[in-house]
């Protein structure tokens, strides 16, 4: 995990930042997001999803979907806006484009569909210190138009409050992601809604396709087919357009190196992006996904002839009764794993 860098002259951060009695407390987004079919094929190509529902409205169809499915990991493009608006109002000694993710725990209701009109609910789910700063763990529930709940995710990242901005940082930082400038925006603050609970009216989710792997044919130690990608910084830039992440880290070799970097490092998020594709290849439908689950233990760093990472997979335990499996999956990059855990819940037909 990257160091996050010290200040000379930053205020010592106590449990005081942040009240006890916001933590599990949930808040609906002020504003609503609309899947764009565009977008949904714009950030299959960032993190090489290749799965033929995210492109072609027909193959969709053919897998029983109406409209094209998002990547599984989709959620990060307008969970980021939603995330920005915690942090400018709940969180507000908290800088987020300056924080460090962790853990990325998603569990899937159903699957995103361009057209979909999505909210948020967010919760504090924790808040205590590590890893030299603060930990916050931070849940998103998506809902669609009609407030049944798509995709709950649980992300833990690392960060600081009150640390003043050195003054390079506006030089390198993604324009338009300031307070001042989010302020102009005039989106509706989050409202409360309540104290920690799950969302309600939670559906069952859809019965497997009949293009999924059939569960006779997967044996515990099953391995799945591997893949080695080639990760350029030019990959990195776009994926922070695409998604909206403002982290200099990712493309100024200058504010990597004045954060202790050898190099630009790969976007967490995005490493657990290309990591999908081992899996809803495997499948045959990524509406059978049902939870995947990473720990960030190590950076990719990107040098100026790229970063190679190999992913691979294993079949670790299978549920008759539900016919689900448990996938471990395994991802390295120069010799060093940069999952310390990543396992994927599947239903297979």
């Amino acid at each position: 995990m990257s160091r996050l860098p010290t200040t000379s002259g930053a205020n010592d951060v106590t449990d005081a930042a942040v009240p006890a009695s916001m933590v599990g407390r949930r808040y609906r987004s002020g504003d609503r997001y609309e899947v764009g079919r565009e977008k949904v094929r714009e950030y299959a190509r960032a993190v090489r999803n290749h799965h033929p529902a995210h492109w072609s409205e027909a193959d969709a169809a053919d897998f029983g979907y109406g409209r094209l499915v998002a990547p599984p990991t989709f959620g990060a493009v307008p969970g980021y806006l939603a995330y920005a608006e915690v942090f400018d109002t709940l969180l507000p000694g908290y800088d987020l484009s300056r924080t460090i993710q962790t853990d990325q725990m998603i569990e899937f209701h159903r699957p995103l569909l361009a057209g979909d009109r999505i909210g948020f609910e967010m919760c504090l789910d924790s808040f205590r210190h590590a890893f030299g700063g603060d930990l916050i763990v931070l849940r998103q529930t998506i809902v669609d138009q009609d407030d049944r709940p798509v995709l709950t995710s649980r992300t833990s990242l690392v960060g600081r409050a009150d640390e003043a901005l050195p003054t390079w940082f506006d030089a390198v930082v993604m324009q338009g992601v300031r307070p001042d400038a989010r302020q102009q925006r005039r989106v509706p603050p989050p409202r409360y809604v309540g104290d920690d609970s799950e969302p309600a009216h939670r559906i069952p989710p859809p019965p497997a396709s009949p293009r999924v792997r059939r569960f006779d044919t997967v044996r515990p130690g099953t391995e799945l087919p591997g893949r080695t990608l080639t990760v350029r910084r030019g990959d990195l830039v776009n994926y922070a357009g695409v998604a909206g992440d403002p982290n200099p880290i990712h493309w100024s070799t200058d504010a990597a190196a004045r954060m202790g970097l050898e190099s630009v490092v790969a976007q967490g998020l995005y490493t657990i992006g290309l990591s999908v594709d081992l899996l809803t290849s495997w499948l045959g439908d990524p509406g059978a996904l049902r939870s995947y689950n990473v720990r960030l233990t190590n950076p990719v760093h990107v040098g100026a002839t790229g970063g190679r990472i190999e992913f691979s997979g294993r079949v670790k335990h299978l549920d008759p009764d539900k016919r689900t499996a448990t996938i471990a999956v395994t991802a390295e990059h120069d010799g060093h794993k940069i999952f310390g855990r990543a396992t994927a819940e599947v239903v297979l037909a």
